[in-house]
């Protein structure tokens, strides 16, 4: 009867494990939460162009796997952000617009959140109050990726430099 009924907890715990995802929301949603939550998460922004090859390879080697996904909803408010969508965007008392530039364009949020270094994929880290802590640019595996997104979802950042930290 125990061994049937661990069993079936494992079934059950694996399974939603399994299908957990990271809990994505729109720059404008996670900045509401920032200002409503009494003990506010940390920003993750992933800045991607739908025609990003490396955007798309992480989205599925990195950002599918349980262990990202569970350790990504437990510590930030999660931002997808299209740098390409015409949509506008207002936050913090600015209203940021699409740029066409040719055939494609960009927008000025990704502009503000990358400091003019348009390059895909780049995620972004920021604290509580909105501030920039990172831009971490290129292509990230799970393994590097959960270091660097523990280095701040941890606070190590404020004690400990990165090249440390990336030894441990």
């Amino acid at each position: 009867m125990k061994n049937t009924l661990l069993a079936i907890a494992l079934l059950l715990f694996g399974s939603s494990i399994a299908q957990e995802k990271i809990q994505w929301m729109s720059i404008e949603e996670a900045y509401e939460l920032t200002q409503t939550e009494d003990n506010p998460k940390k920003i993750f922004i992933d800045v991607y162009t739908d025609w990003c090859g490396w955007c798309k390879r992480m989205d599925k080697a990195t950002f599918q796997k349980p262990e990202v996904a569970a350790y990504m909803n437990e510590h930030y408010y999660n931002v997808k952000f299209n740098a390409e969508q015409k949509e506008d965007i207002t936050i913090l008392n600015n209203t940021f617009t699409f740029v066409a530039q040719g055939q494609r364009g960009y927008h000025e949020l990704a502009a503000a959140l990358l400091n003019g270094k348009m390059s895909y994929p780049t995620v972004i880290f920021m604290n509580d109050k909105f501030e920039m802590l990172s831009p971490v640019p290129g292509y990230q595996e799970p393994v590097q990726f959960l270091k660097i997104a523990n280095f701040f979802g941890s606070n190590a950042y404020k004690d400990t430099p990165w090249e440390e930290y990336a030894k441990q």
